[in-house]
């Protein structure tokens, strides 16, 4: 093993941990504010909500049952065709990952939100709330407690699936490695090193999440 061969790439690893993150954090952000919507959707018993009820139901099964890896070439590669213009590597990236965790997460709202006694909306519509301000202020507020375990690790496995991206030619750790190994002719080395970055970013996801949810149970 010759780990001193990839120490002058040091720099491109750097921007493929920054270029990683960017791609998780935006994806995140996207996949939990549909996930929300979707989830309330699907909940909801509005005749608007009514509409769009089957729509969620079959995104949730289409991202479920189609592979990412087909999905982003089929934005990135097959969406321009029909649009009449190209797509960022970014924008497809982002779409594809933030809908698939959308997908996902909006199951985990709705079971979080099925989990808080029904009462406890009943009481508030009796005592002048409206239905809405109930699910904003104590519904949801109870179900992201309970729900956060399953939050983390949908967030873990977002930040893994983004190596996906690399397929696009965007310069992130799993690309990067695969540079290195174009460069060096080692491959152990830069993969080693790669696997290591993504457990270190893993366990401090992991960590900062624990402390989040220690410091929920003391605010209970």
């Amino acid at each position: 093993m010759k780990f001193a061969k990839i120490l002058p790439y040091m720099g491109m690893f750097q921007n493929g941990v920054i270029m990683t993150l960017k791609y998780t954090a935006l994806s995140l952000v996207l996949g939990i504010i549909l996930g929300l919507l979707i989830g309330i959707v699907k909940l909801s018993d509005g005749k608007v909500c009514k509409i769009f009820k089957p729509v969620t139901y079959a995104f949730t099964a289409i991202f479920r049952g189609v592979p990412l890896m087909v999905m982003l070439y089929l934005v990135f590669y097959a969406t321009p065709q029909v649009l009449g213009f190209p797509l960022s590597a970014l924008g497809a990236g982002v779409a594809v990952f933030g809908l698939n965790t959308a997908a996902m997460t909006s199951e985990v709202f709705r079971a979080g939100i099925v989990s808080v006694p029904r009462g406890q909306t009943e009481a508030a519509i009796a005592l002048g709330v409206q239905k809405r301000q109930a699910m904003m202020d104590i519904v949801i507020p109870q179900a992201l407690k309970s729900i956060l375990p399953a939050i983390v690790n949908e967030s873990i496995s977002l930040l893994k699936t983004t190596s996906l991206i690399s397929v696009l030619g965007v310069a992130d750790i799993m690309r990067t490695s695969n540079l290195v190994l174009a460069q060096t002719y080692t491959a152990f080395e830069p993969f080693i090193f790669a696997a290591v970055i993504y457990f270190i970013l893993v366990y401090i996801l992991t960590f900062f999440a624990n402390m989040l949810e220690r410091g929920l149970r003391k605010g209970d």
